[in-house]
């Protein structure tokens, strides 16, 4: 997705090899008007697919994911990473390590609003090594939900979470997959 490419060129930070900091339209501040694209993307790349839930992790997902909903008219859930007084017992649960926090949490997701019933598409804003989208997998699994497929925002391609995946046969959808950070230059995979 060009636009979205751009806008990493112009806006992103790479921080090291590894790192890219893009909280000036994705992951702090929010750009709706590319996220609003973001969604009729995933909606264009998935158009032969029945979804009746868009399933993403608070919070850099939810942006992407709404506006997905939005234009197929599906209702988006989202894990949870902290419990609340609201949310607790009767609850689908997994735990993910953030790469870029070193941390590990717990994600949960209310059995209201997963079931058997559902074809998940899941969305995140980046992959990496993959940990939230097995987490998001385990969950849909967990509801015996169908996943048609993940829709992630930046991939970056340079590490092994998205091959692990395709070998296991998820489909993935990226909108921009990086090739490499290396020297502080952004390189996209054609």
């Amino acid at each position: 997705m060009q636009l979205l490419k751009d806008k990493i060129i112009k806006e992103g930070k790479v921080l090291s090899d590894t790192v890219l900091k893009v909280d000036s339209f994705l992951n702090h501040q929010i750009d709706p008007l590319l996220m609003k694209e973001i969604g009729e993307e995933f909606a264009n790349r998935y158009s032969n697919e029945v979804i009746t839930k868009v399933l993403t992790i608070e919070s850099s997902g939810i942006a992407p994911a709404t506006m997905l909903g939005l234009t197929i008219g599906a209702p988006v859930v989202f894990a949870r990473k902290r419990k609340s007084l609201t949310l607790s017992g009767n609850l689908y649960s997994s735990n993910v390590h953030s790469f870029t926090k070193n941390e590990t949490s717990e994600i949960s997701v209310s059995k209201d609003f997963l079931s058997e019933d559902d074809n998940v598409l899941i969305i995140d804003d980046f992959l990496a090594n993959g940990e939230a989208v097995k987490g998001l997998l385990d969950i849909a699994e967990q509801a015996g939900a169908n996943v048609v497929g993940v829709g992630i925002v930046i991939e970056k391609g340079f590490q092994q979470g998205g091959m692990l995946l395709r070998e296991q046969g998820v489909r993935i959808e990226s909108l921009a997959n990086i090739k490499s950070l290396a020297n502080g230059q952004v390189e996209f995979f054609d």
